[in-house]
């Protein structure tokens, strides 16, 4: 297949990053309504919408949400006439989560009412870094396009941040809970002990590779970690500040180690955490840079994350 004649809709934010990262940007034609990066991308034209409000408050959004799942709905609709127009050869979609993206099942619903074009669906499930790895691969392969020196790369700066850290004992490993949803509480996972653990942290809560679990509020004053860093699924640090206040107020927060030493950050969840693609790897020295700044200076202080 000619360069020319590969027609990709992307319907998930890490897919899109890992095309680019591929070098495939000019193959895309259009993308999901949370593709935003990179920014180029905003110009192509959007195949899903959300059924819910996104500025509603997290425990609005959490009911919306089951109540969308309880009655069989998807959180996301697919545009099929946007689809039907823009003649995909290809689309990429995931089968990871269905409040983070539009789900397989939809995708394949869709591409079947389509009556000019029968794209390929590739479907990316990540859970864990490796997991990332073998998609980049899988759709480099796809494409024809050779990954090696891609994930050379990102493997190299894994590398470099596990060799920092090597020195380091037990006691000089922090404690670490990252919370991806504030109404309920819930702490991230899947990749992110992972990451938490290779930047020099103990993270608490949860194991890598796990669907993100709910934690009551009472387990996390009881275990009080030395580090709480914010990193709410799909908000940017303007949103994730307002979020973590919430909690703040409550009246044993004063009282938690990490208040007290300083050590409780918010991120850019939505840019990087919560996306399994190439910038789980910027997650990774984000990470590093505030678990321990005694050791790494990446510079994404102010962009990407800052101090509650």
């Amino acid at each position: 297949m000619k360069d020319s004649d590969v027609r990709i809709v992307s319907l998930i934010p890490g897919g899109t990053e890992i095309l680019t990262t591929l070098g495939l940007f000019d193959a895309i034609v259009g993308r999901s309504h949370e593709c935003d990066y990179p920014p180029e991308i905003l110009n192509l034209p959007i195949c899903t919408q959300a059924r819910l409000k996104s500025d509603a408050s997290s425990s609005q959004i959490n009911d919306e949400v089951n109540k969308l799942l309880q009655s069989a709905l998807s959180i996301y609709e697919i545009k099929i006439d946007v689809l039907e127009q823009l003649q995909p050869t290809h689309i990429l979609t995931q089968d990871q989560c269905d409040v983070c993206a539009v789900s397989l099942h939809d995708v394949e619903k869709a591409v079947a009412t389509l009556i000019d074009s029968k794209p390929q669906i590739i479907s990316l499930q990540a859970n864990i870094l490796q997991d990332v790895w073998a998609d980049i691969e899988r759709v480099g392969n796809t494409f024809g396009v050779d990954s090696v020196k891609v994930l050379e790369n990102l493997e190299a700066r894994v590398k470099i941040c596990q060799q920092k850290i090597q020195g380091l004992s037990l006691d000089e490993l922090p404690t670490v809970a990252c919370i991806e949803w504030t109404d309920p509480l819930m702490v991230a996972a899947n990749w992110i002990p992972e990451l938490v653990n290779l930047a020099g942290g103990q993270s608490l809560f949860c194991a890598t590779g796990q669907p993100s679990p709910i934690l009551p509020w009472e387990t996390l004053v009881t275990t009080n970690p030395d580090i709480i860093v914010f990193m709410p699924c799909g908000f940017d640090l303007n949103r994730t500040r307002k979020e973590a206040n919430l909690l703040t107020q409550r009246p044993e927060w004063e009282k938690l180690h990490a208040t007290a030493s300083g050590r409780v950050y918010i991120t850019d969840g939505n840019s990087y955490f919560n996306r399994p693609g190439p910038r789980l790897v910027d997650s990774l020295e984000i990470l590093a840079e505030i678990l321990h700044p005694e050791i790494f200076q990446y510079g994404y202080k102010g962009t990407a994350w800052e101090l509650l």
